[in-house]
């Protein structure tokens, strides 16, 4: 009776060990691209051709998961990432995509960078259940969770920060002539339908000049010289960075000295404005949502100082004048705290639910005020920006936050 009754003992300590132990194991989930030890992450972006100056974003993320890498990984697990070059071709973003994910076995695509280059890989990613992450273009199609639930955003939408610049321009000079010169894409579209919409019934009568340009394209010179030549007084540039220091430039050059507003994605002192002749910019007004790390006003703050000690340590060919290297270090601090939420639970599906579960998430190198916001039904990280005048040296900001 006693050896029955110890048996029966030991069996049910058995099973209680075992129910004990089993949950702990079974927190550790993994998709292909995870692993006990290495989290496999896959990147492309143009470090050649006509969107070079993007290249920067790519190199910075690197940098920042060394940095990760040299403090003990996340969680315990060391990240891989794998970056390639697409040229800012979207058959080349194809191709480096499906080597990331068939060849390299990532589990997932982060900061992939480009409007066209992202539409081309939207479906492909979508129909796998592969998430693209944070995607490094504002477009607001990579903003529709209904339709597209592995693709998510970051930065502010287009659409929205053209509406920002046509609601100033209304509150300032309400009889404006406007040109506007636009990349000929998705991207530039979706800056002019926000504008356009932000301007209501007067775009028809306000907007005087539209002209296109091909990403391709050398120059945009005969672009500039068509517009001036339109008798427009004010001037939206919806250009990426080596388009728009040539249209700040070649403004200049000819004697057109029209408002001037520039999409935030080539606001960069370092790769825009100094390249174009810093005199050559003065008044022209952008939005912000980043720290410039050209204004006074940050350098002696532990945020900035935390940023400017990373880029000495782990990027020190890094242009601290570059808003590109700010960029790619909050989007990165951006998924490292969605791989520490994931905990052990690395599938696909878990690393789209932290995703899209940030609440109010402040990053030291944001403008304060500006915050990270996701949901279930909200796929638009970022929304807040505020305008900013070049005043010859850097940006000075002004006016209230726009966005909710």
């Amino acid at each position: 009776m006693t050896k029955k009754r110890s048996l029966l003992s030991n069996l049910l300590i058995g099973i209680m060990c075992g129910l004990a132990i089993s949950p702990a194991l079974a927190e550790k989930k993994y998709d292909v691209g995870a692993s006990d030890t290495e989290i496999i992450i896959g990147h492309f972006g143009p470090y050649s051709g006509p969107a070079s100056a993007y290249g920067a974003i790519g190199k910075i993320e690197t940098a920042y998961f060394e940095k990760i890498n040299a403090e003990g990984g996340i969680n315990g697990r060391k990240i891989k990432f794998i970056s390639y070059d697409d040229a800012y071709s979207p058959p080349k973003s194809v191709e480096q995509t499906r080597k990331l994910i068939e060849q390299d076995k990532v589990l997932f695509i982060f900061q992939s960078l480009g409007t066209a280059q992202n539409s081309a890989i939207q479906k492909y990613m979508n129909n796998k259940g592969i998430p693209q992450l944070f995607v490094a273009t504002g477009a607001t199609k990579f903003g529709d969770p209904k339709n597209f639930p592995w693709t998510m955003g970051w930065q502010p939408n287009y659409y929205a920060e053209a509406k920002n610049y046509a609601q100033h321009i209304l509150e300032t000079k309400p009889n404006a002539k406007i040109a506007v010169l636009m990349q000929n894409d998705d991207y530039g579209k979706d800056y002019l339908k926000g504008f356009e919409d932000g301007l209501g019934d007067k775009a028809a009568t306000m907007i005087v000049a539209k002209v296109t340009y091909e990403s391709t394209d050398p120059t945009v010179d005969s672009q500039m010289i068509q517009l001036k030549a339109s008798g427009a007084d004010t001037f939206f540039n919806v250009t990426t960075p080596k388009f728009a220091a040539q249209a700040i430039k070649k403004a200049a050059e000819i004697g057109w000295k029209p408002t001037q507003y520039l999409n935030s994605i080539s606001n960069s002192v370092g790769s825009v404005m100094n390249p174009a002749g810093a005199e050559n910019g003065l008044g022209i007004v952008t939005a912000l949502y980043q720290k410039d790390p050209t204004d006074p006003q940050w350098f002696d703050t532990k945020e900035f100082k935390d940023w400017a000690d990373f880029m000495k340590k782990y990027a020190p060919q890094g242009d601290l004048k570059d808003i590109n290297n700010v960029f790619g270090y909050n989007a990165a601090q951006t998924l490292v705290e969605v791989l520490k939420k994931c905990g052990d639970n690395l599938t696909r599906e878990n690393i789209m639910k932290q995703a899209a579960s940030i609440n109010d998430l402040q990053l030291p190198m944001l403008l304060p005020g500006v915050n990270i916001q996701t949901g279930a039904d909200d796929f638009s990280p970022i929304e807040r920006e505020m305008m900013a005048r070049w005043d010859g040296k850097g940006w000075v900001l002004f006016g209230k936050l726009y966005g909710k």
